[in-house]
């Protein structure tokens, strides 16, 4: 009797905590277990299809975009709680993850069809694509838009900048670099014309007023020119003893810095790991945030 008892609460505990343990044979008498019904069985699954899906790491480009992929999923995922919490759907009316109607939304993806593909070189292709009417994407200088794309099943992201004129009507275009085992890569290399792709944006923009901020940096110095020159014997003698192999380091960045006459302004872009490399570089060489841009 003592050991049915202590079954009996153990059985009870462990329900509140919403488990069941199954005791073999042995029935208790006068218990009744909580069941939950088809109906609530079903709307759960309702609730939990419609809940957001988290991004993978694949999913954010790294170049900053605000909002960011992660941000939008943390605003969706509390949208979805809170109408999950009400039991009320519709407030989920406004969530959208892609749009038709051809113009960019930074929180959107939107779907822009490809009405032109030209090789430039054996891996670099420049592509037009679509817009309506006489409408322009009116970018701001070093703003980009991001792409998506699905490879094997896996979600890919990644920031572009447009290199049509500000001001083309009704197309923009994106000059991109493939890689042999790029994943981007991969989904890239199957456009053609027709095939309907999905951009979002705008992000960045670099704080720029003609004749102003820049102003005093009209006389502008070539200090380095990176190149994949391997050896200094295939250079001109020329350029040979101002060559400097290897790659860009703390060390390296202080003497640029040092070699200037007054303190720079530094513009900086490239991966995510170049531009966080060469941030710390430049403020162990005395640069200050306010003194340096990241596209």
């Amino acid at each position: 009797m003592k050991l049915l008892e202590a079954l009996n609460v153990l059985f009870l505990r462990f329900v509140a905590r919403g488990f069941i343990i199954s005791c073999g044979p042995l029935c208790v008498q006068g218990m009744q277990t909580p069941a939950m019904s088809e109906n609530e069985s079903a709307s759960e699954e309702d609730w939990l299809a419609l809940r957001p899906q988290e991004p993978s790491p694949s999913q954010c480009c790294g170049s900053g975009c605000k909002p960011c992929i992660y941000d939008v999923y943390d605003k969706e995922l509390a949208q979805w709680e809170r109408a999950k919490a009400m039991q009320d759907k519709s407030l989920l009316m406004g969530k959208k993850e892609q749009s038709n109607n051809s113009e960019l939304n930074p929180d959107t993806f939107t779907a822009f069809s490809v009405s032109s593909v030209e090789q430039l070189t054996e891996d670099t292709y420049q592509y037009k694509f679509e817009l309506p009417g006489n409408s322009s994407l009116r970018l701001s200088l070093g703003q980009h838009i991001v792409l998506r794309g699905v490879v094997n099943g896996l979600e890919v992201q990644r920031a572009y900048t447009p290199i049509s004129p500000r001001n083309a009507e009704g197309y923009f275009e994106v000059l991109i670099k493939c890689y042999e085992a790029g994943l981007m890569s991969q989904y890239i290399k199957t456009w053609k014309r027709g095939d309907v792709v999905f951009w979002r944006g705008p992000f960045g923009g670099f704080p720029y007023q003609p004749n102003k901020d820049l102003a005093r940096y009209w006389n502008i110095r070539i200090f380095y020119v990176l190149s994949q020159e391997t050896s200094l014997e295939k250079l001109p003698w020329s350029y040979q003893e101002n060559t400097y192999t290897g790659r860009l380091n703390e060390d390296l960045m202080k003497t640029i810095v040092n070699s200037c006459r007054r303190k720079p302004f530094v513009l900086i872009c490239g991966s995510s790991a170049f531009n966080e490399d060469m941030s710390r570089y430049l403020k162990a060489a005395g640069i200050e945030e306010d003194s340096c841009f990241v596209f």
